[in-house]
C-alpha cells in the first residue's frame, strides 16, 4: 500500500495535506480508483461510526485533491455521504491553489448549484468565487450560505457593521429576491439588533444599497408568493423602508394585486397603502372600484370590513360615484358572514336613490339570506319569490364495496405491495388484498414470487448491510422499537421473512411471546392485528398458508359467512392446518345481518366436518353451548349489553369520555391476543407509555371489529379528544367508523364532536363527513351530539370558533337542516352559561357569536322555527356585539315572519 493512501486509512489529515501538495498531477490522478474504492467500503461496511469519522477527512481532502476536472471535484465534496467527516476548508483550499482561475470559477459555481440540503460550506464557494475573480453564483445554496454565515458571524449588534463590509452586497441582497426557497432564512428575527430588515433598511437609507431596486424586490417576490410564511422576510423589509405617497402611488396596481390574491397579512398591509391613498384623493373612482372587487371576495371578515367602511366613507364624500362602486358593494351579498352581507346591504339602501336604475343590483339579492332577500327586494322593487319549499342535500348513503380477488400474478402483487409500502399502508381493503395475495403466492411459488419483488425490495433498511437488524437472534419487531407494527412495517416483516432475513427461531419465539401489552386504551385492537401479522410470518417460514381466512369481502371489513366456508373447504381440501390468529379475525369479521346467508352458511360449515367447520357452525346456528350461543347472540347484536353499551360517561379534565364493561364473549374462545377486547374500558387508563402514533394503524383497528364500532369508538377516543387539544393526529379514522357497522352511541358521536373542535381544518372536515354519512343513514343522534358539544365548549375541550367553522362546513353542502338540528341543542348550553357569572370568559362570548350566526343563516335557510332556551335573554342585551346581533338575527329567523307582523 502507497504511503498516501496509508496516511488515508489512518485518518492522518495533516500528513495527507503534506504528501498530496509533494505530488504532480498525474500522480494524484492514479490514487483515484483507490480512493473511490475506499469511499465504497466506506459506505457498504458497518466497521462503525468512529472508524468512518476517523477515516473520513482525510478521504475528503484526498478525493479533492486527486480527481482533475471540477464537475468529479464538487460531486466529491458534496456528496451526502462525506458530509459529517469533511476536512477544514483551509486545508481543501491548499491542494486546489495549483489551479487556474477558470478552473476555480468553474468548482465554484457548480459547487453552489448543489441543492441547500447538500451543506456545501459558505466560506469554501466563496474563497474560490474571490480567488477566481469570477461573478458571484447567485444560486439558492450560494445565497442561502451566505445569509446564514453574516448571521452567525459573531455578535448581532455587528450585522450592520458585517454588511458594510461585504465586497458583493448588492448583487447578493439582490439574490435574495430571487431565492426559491425561503425555509431557511424566514425564521431570521425580523426584529432587534440582529434583525436583517432593519439593517438593509439602514443601508438603504446611507445610499449604500439602492433603495428602489429593495422597494421593487420587495414588491415583486410578495407578488410572487411562496410559502404561507414566507412574507416573514420580505414584508418587515418593506415597511421598515417606509415609502413614501409619491413610492407607493407608483406601484398602485402592484398594491391592488396584493390586496386581491396575497396572503392575508400582506393583503391587509397592501389594503392600508391603498386606503391612505384613496382618502389623499391619489385613487380614482374606477380604481378603487377594481380594488375593492377583488378584496370583497376574500373570506377574511376582517378585510372585507375594512373595505366596506372605505366605501361607505367615499360615498359619504362623493354620493356621485354610487353608480361605480355600489353595484361592486352588492358583491359582498354572497360572502359567508353575516355581518359583511347586513352592512353591505345598508350601503346599498343608503344610496341606491343616486343610482338611475337598480336593475344591476338585482341579481346581487338572491344571494342573501331570506330575511335580507326582503329587504332587498322591497328596496329594489323587486317582485318577492315565494318562498322556495326547502330541500336537504345530504350525501348519498355509501354502498358497500366488494374486495377484489387477490391478485393471480407475482408481479401483480409485486405491484401492489410497492404501492402500499409507498403509501403507509392505510388503506384497509388495499392492504387486506396484498396481505392475501402475499400469502397465496408465497404458499404457491416463493421463488417467483421473490423474483418478482426484487424491484420493491431493493433498498429496504432491511436488505444489503443493515439486514443484521433482523438477525435470527433479534425481535423481529426490532425496527418498531416498541414492540408494536405499524401497517408498513407489517408488509416489511412478511417480506423480510420471505427473503430469509428474519430467523425462523426469531419468529417463533415472537408468535409463543404475543404483541406487547400497553396500558393505553387501543392497545387490545393493535395486539389482533399484530398477533395476525405474526402468525403469517411464522407459517411463511414453516409452513405457508395456501390463502388467508380473514380477508374481508367488503371495504369495511365485514366478511360474508359463504366466504369464509369456502375457504375453510379450501383449506381441507388442501389438508392445510388453520392459523388460529387467522381464524379468529374471521370469526370477528362476520357479517351477520342477512339470516338467510347465515342458516345456509351454517349448513355448509357443519357438512365440512372439521373443527373450525363445527365450531364456525354453531356460532351461526346459535346452538346453546354454554360458550358459542353467547358469543353467537353477541355477533347478531341481540344482547345490548354484550354490544359494548357504554356502561357510563366519565369527566376527565375538560374531557368527557366513556367506560365499558366487560364483554365476556370475546373472553372465551379466543387466543390470547385477543381476549383484551373483551376487558373493560376505563377513562382513567395510563396513557404515558402508548406509542400507537402512527395514523396509518387507526383504519385497520376499525377493521378488527367492522360490526361493532362502539367498541372500537370507546378505545380511540381519548385520541379524538386530543386532536381537539393536544395535537392533530386521530381523525382521518371518522369517516370509516361511521360507514361501519352497529350501533352508533355515546362512543361514536363523542368522536365526531371532538372532530368537529380539531385543531386542524383538515380534521375538522372528516368529522364533518363522519356526520353527514351518519345523517345520510339515518343514525345521527342530533340532540346527544349538540348537548355534548354544548358542555365541550363550556368545559373548553373544544373551541367554540372551530366548531362554528366545521358546522358552517358542514351546511355549505345543503345540509342546513340537519346543522340546525345540532346547534339547536348546542346553543342553549352555552347560552345558560352566558347568563351565569362564566359570561366573563371573553372567548366563549366571541365564539358563542359564531355559533349564533351559523345558527341563523341555517335557521333561515331551511325554515326553521319555534322557542330555543336563552336565545331572547341573549338578543335583549344591550348594544351591538356580534353575539348581541346573531342573538337577535337568529330570533327573527325562528319567528315566523305573521307572529312577528
Amino acid at each position: 500500500m502507497s504511503e498516501l493512501m496509508e496516511a488515508v486509512r489512518a485518518g492522518r489529515t495533516t500528513y495527507t495535506l503534506l504528501l498530496l501538495t509533494a505530488l504532480s498531477d498525474s500522480e494524484r490522478r492514479s490514487y483515484v480508483p483507490e480512493l473511490k474504492e475506499l469511499r465504497k467500503e466506506l459506505r457498504t461496511t458497518r466497521s462503525g461510526d468512529y472508524e468512518s469519522a476517523r477515516i473520513q477527512p482525510a478521504l475528503y481532502l484526498a478525493g479533492a485533491a486527486c480527481h482533475s476536472g471540477a464537475a468529479a471535484v464538487a460531486g466529491w465534496l458534496a456528496a451526502a455521504d462525506m458530509r459529517w467527516g469533511r476536512a477544514p476548508t483551509a486545508s481543501v483550499l491548499r491542494v486546489l491553489e495549483h489551479r487556474d482561475a477558470d478552473w476555480l470559477a468553474d468548482l465554484a459555481h457548480r459547487l453552489a448549484a448543489r441543492p441547500v440540503a447538500a451543506e456545501v460550506p459558505y466560506p469554501l464557494m466563496a474563497e474560490l468565487v474571490r480567488r477566481a475573480e469570477c461573478e458571484v453564483p447567485l444560486t439558492d445554496a450560494y445565497v442561502i450560505g451566505w445569509i446564514q454565515h453574516v448571521s452567525e458571524g459573531g455578535d448581532r449588534s455587528g450585522l450592520l457593521d458585517r454588511l458594510r463590509g461585504e465586497p458583493h452586497l448588492a448583487v447578493l441582497v439582490s439574490g435574495m429576491f430571487t431565492l426559491t426557497d425561503l425555509r431557511e432564512v424566514r425564521w431570521l428575527p425580523a426584529d432587534g439588533p440582529g434583525a436583517w430588515q432593519s439593517a438593509l433598511a439602514e443601508l438603504a437609507g446611507a445610499g449604500t444599497l439602492d433603495r428602489s431596486v429593495l422597494l421593487d424586490g420587495c414588491v415583486a417576490r410578495l407578488l410572487r408568493g411562496g410559502g404561507p410564511t414566507d412574507h416573514r422576510v420580505f414584508l418587515p423589509l418593506l415597511t421598515r423602508l417606509e415609502p413614501d405617497p409619491r413610492e407607493e402611488r407608483a406601484r398602485i396596481a402592484d398594491w391592488a394585486a396584493l390586496a386581491r390574491d396575497a396572503v392575508s397579512p400582506v393583503a391587509a398591509h397592501a389594503q392600508s397603502v391603498l386606503t391612505a391613498l384613496t382618502l389623499a384623493g391619489e385613487l380614482t373612482t374606477r380604481q378603487l372600484a377594481e380594488v375593492s372587487e377583488g378584496l370583497l371576495f376574500r373570506v377574511e371578515k376582517k378585510l372585507v370590513r375594512a373595505q366596506l367602511v372605505l366605501l361607505g366613507k367615499v360615498l359619504a364624500r362623493d354620493p356621485g360615484a354610487a353608480a361605480e362602486l355600489l353595484p361592486v358593494v352588492a358583491q359582498a351579498f354572497g360572502h359567508e358572514d353575516s355581518q359583511v352581507r347586513e352592512r353591505a346591504l345598508k350601503l346599498v339602501e343608503r344610496y341606491a336613490s343616486r343610482l338611475d336604475s337598480v336593475e344591476e343590483l338585482a341579481w346581487a339579492a338572491d344571494q342573501l339570506s331570506p330575511a335580507l332577500r326582503h329587504r332587498a327586494a322591497a328596496l329594489l322593487g323587486l317582485a318577492e319569490a315565494p318562498p322556495e319549499v326547502y330541500e336537504e342535500v345530504l350525501p348519498p348513503v355509501p354502498e358497500p364495496v366488494r374486495l377484489p380477488p387477490a391478485p393471480k400474478t407475482a408481479v401483480e402483487v409485486a405491484e401492489e405491495a410497492g404501492a402500499l409500502l409507498a403509501s403507509g399502508g392505510a388503506d384497509v381493503a388495499a392492504y387486506e388484498r396484498t396481505l392475501d395475495g402475499l400469502v397465496r403466492h408465497a404458499h404457491r411459488d416463493p421463488a417467483a414470487l421473490r423474483e418478482a419483488l426484487a424491484p420493491v425490495v431493493a433498498g429496504r433498511w432491511w436488505t444489503g448491510s443493515h439486514a443484521a437488524r433482523w438477525a435470527p437472534s433479534s425481535d423481529p419487531f426490532g425496527n418498531s422499537r416498541y414492540g408494536t407494527l405499524a401497517a408498513g412495517e407489517g408488509i416489511d416483516l412478511l417480506l423480510a421473512t420471505l427473503h430469509g432475513k428474519v430467523g425462523t427461531d426469531t419468529l417463533h419465539a415472537a408468535v409463543r411471546r404475543g404483541p406487547q401489552e400497553h396500558p393505553c386504551p387501543h392497545s387490545a385492537l393493535s395486539r389482533v392485528f399484530d398477533a395476525r401479522l405474526r402468525e403469517v410470518a411464522y407459517r411463511i417460514r414453516t409452513e405457508p398458508l395456501p390463502l388467508l381466512l380473514a380477508t374481508p369481502t367488503w371495504g369495511t371489513g365485514l366478511l360474508d359467512p359463504a366466504d369464509l366456508v369456502a375457504r375453510l373447504a379450501e383449506y381441507r381440501r388442501l389438508d392445510a392446518r388453520v392459523g388460529e390468529a387467522d381464524f379468529a379475525q374471521a370469526l370477528l369479521r362476520l357479517r351477520t345481518d342477512d339470516r338467510a346467508a347465515v342458516r345456509e352458511a351454517a349448513v355448509r360449515a357443519r357438512a365440512l366436518g372439521t373443527r373450525e367447520g363445527e365450531r364456525l357452525a354453531r356460532l351461526l346456528s346459535g346452538d346453546t353451548v354454554p360458550t358459542g350461543g353467547r358469543l353467537a347472540r353477541w355477533l347478531r347484536g341481540g344482547s345490548r349489553a354484550c354490544a359494548g353499551e357504554p356502561v357510563r360517561r366519565r369527566t376527565k379534565g375538560e374531557r368527557i369520555l366513556v367506560e365499558l364493561g366487560e364483554v365476556p364473549e370475546l373472553r372465551e374462545g379466543f387466543p390470547k391476543a385477543f381476549r383484551g377486547l373483551g376487558l373493560p374500558v376505563s377513562a382513567f387508563g395510563d396513557r404515558t407509555r402508548c406509542h400507537h402514533w402512527d395514523d396509518a394503524r387507526r383504519p385497520h383497528w376499525t377493521a378488527v371489529l367492522p360490526g361493532r364500532r362502539e367498541l372500537t369508538a370507546a378505545r380511540l377516543l381519548p385520541d379524538l379528544a386530543d386532536t381537539a387539544m393536544d395535537h392533530d393526529r386521530g381523525t382521518a379514522v371518522l369517516p370509516l367508523l361511521a360507514e361501519a357497522g352497529g350501533e352508533a352511541g355515546d362512543a361514536v358521536h363523542l368522536c365526531v364532536a371532538y372532530g368537529l373542535g380539531a385543531r386542524r381544518a383538515e380534521g375538522r372536515l372528516a368529522a364533518v363527513d363522519a356526520l353527514l354519512v351518519l345523517a345520510a343513514r339515518g343514525q345521527l343522534d342530533a340532540a346527544r351530539l349538540g348537548s355534548d358539544l354544548g358542555r365541550l365548549v363550556s368545559g373548553g375541550a373544544v373551541k367554540a370558533q372551530r366548531l362554528a367553522d366545521a358546522l358552517r362546513t358542514a351546511a355549505g353542502t345543503g345540509a342546513h337542516a340537519t346543522t340546525w338540528s345540532v346547534l339547536r341543542h348546542t346553543l342553549p348550553v352555552l347560552l345558560t352559561d352566558l347568563a351565569t357569572a362564566s359570561a366573563a370568559n371573553t372567548a366563549l362570548v366571541r365564539g358563542v357569536g359564531e355559533l349564533l350566526a351559523a345558527a341563523a343563516d341555517c335557521a333561515e335557510r331551511c325554515g326553521a322555527h319555534g322557542e330555543l332556551p336563552h336565545l331572547a335573554d341573549a338578543a335583549g342585551r344591550k348594544g351591538g356585539s356580534r353575539m348581541v346581533t346573531e342573538a337577535r338575527r337568529l330570533r327573527a329567523a325562528l319567528t315566523p315572519r305573521e307572529v312577528a307582523a
